[in-house]
């Protein structure tokens, strides 16, 4: 059964577990310093013109990597920003819409025509709608942002090369997924009816996001068994939740409610430049490449729920999601180019 240690079905006691989350946490792992390098690496960071995203994205860069900047919005503003803020004028933007897969598999192409290499990938882009949308391909706009549009990416940066998992000797890529605790409230997958449509309002919000966190963090945990069986680390998968946020994520809000959230968010929630520190760990630090299959909560190791671990549902939701990838494959690419 799922953990329901915390409960994410309503706003009030969403922003109540979230603040006590973080008020009684206490760090286990130490952020790191500004000394530890990552000097020429390349880092893909998506949902890096604001919030979390660009917090990170400044870190990179101070940190010596060359940071791929991959938004939707804030074109060239928010790399600017990047620049100024971190010193750094190895960062790019790239323009994608996550909710379009059409949109994704251009930034692919243009990844794949660049011949660069990624050796770090965060996966940070997220959104809260107030009321359910159709993404382009008609999927819920969670499912498609947080799930679909992810295991699209990371399988054209797999195929196309860009991603490389390490041989022996070599170091190993990192990707990063940024997911949340409110997986854990999340019922079971429905594999009956995956990718449907589901109607929903304000008032059901979250009980959608915490479904499409649970299958971003299933899949995380699938991804690590099938790049790196045996217990081999070719490629870290690691995931995490920062915490609460102090970021725009509650931009769709409406008023009534923005004039509670948003005070409450700015007394009590983090930093997005100390929320990051988590996504800085699992992206820098030296141990952490050679781990895989790790998750965090804040700045401490604790395992997913065990929905998000089960073997058997990370299989289906593989061979489910690949069927339709192969639905929404472009011109030119066979099924046999799609992972199965």
């Amino acid at each position: 059964m799922a953990n329901r240690s915390r409960n994410y079905s309503g706003i009030t006691s969403a922003v109540t577990a979230a603040v006590i989350d973080r008020l009684s946490q206490r760090e286990k792992i130490t952020p790191l310093t500004g000394n530890v390098r990552i000097d020429g690496k390349v880092c893909l960071v998506t949902g890096s013109n604001t919030g979390l995203g660009k917090a990170v994205a400044i870190d990179l860069a101070r940190r010596g990597g060359h940071v791929l900047m991959a938004c939707r919005s804030g074109h060239p503003e928010a790399g600017e920003e990047v620049r100024r803020i971190s010193g750094s004028d190895k960062v790019d933007m790239l323009k994608v819409d996550l909710a379009d897969l059409e949109s994704v598999h251009r930034l692919c192409d243009q990844l794949r025509h660049r011949r660069r290499r990624l050796d770090i990938t965060v996966l940070n882009a997220g959104l809260m709608p107030r009321s359910a949308r159709r993404s382009p391909q008609g999927y819920e706009l969670m499912f498609a942002v947080h799930f679909l549009a992810n295991r699209v990416l990371i399988d054209r940066l797999l195929d196309d090369g860009v991603i490389q998992p390490s041989v022996r000797g070599e170091e190993r890529p990192r990707i990063v997924i940024v997911a949340s605790e409110a997986h854990r409230s999340a019922d079971p997958i429905d594999f009956d009816d995956f990718g449907a449509f589901t109607d929903y309002g304000l008032k059901d919000g979250l009980k959608y996001y915490a479904a499409s966190k649970l299958r971003l963090c299933t899949y995380a945990h699938e991804l690590s068994r099938r790049l790196n069986p045996e217990g081999e680390v070719r490629v870290a998968v690691n995931s995490l939740c920062p915490g609460p946020v102090n970021s725009n994520i509650a931009r769709e809000a409406p008023p009534f409610l923005k004039l509670l959230l948003f005070p409450v968010m700015k007394l009590l929630f983090a930093s997005p430049e100390k929320a990051a520190n988590p996504v800085i760990y699992l992206s820098c630090a030296e141990e952490m490449g050679r781990r895989t299959g790790v998750y965090l909560h804040l700045m401490r190791e604790r395992p997913a729920s065990p929905l998000a671990r089960d073997k058997a549902a990370g299989t289906r939701l593989w061979q489910v999601s690949t069927s339709l990838i192969e639905k929404h494959a472009p011109a030119g690419r066979s099924e046999a180019d799609v992972r199965s």
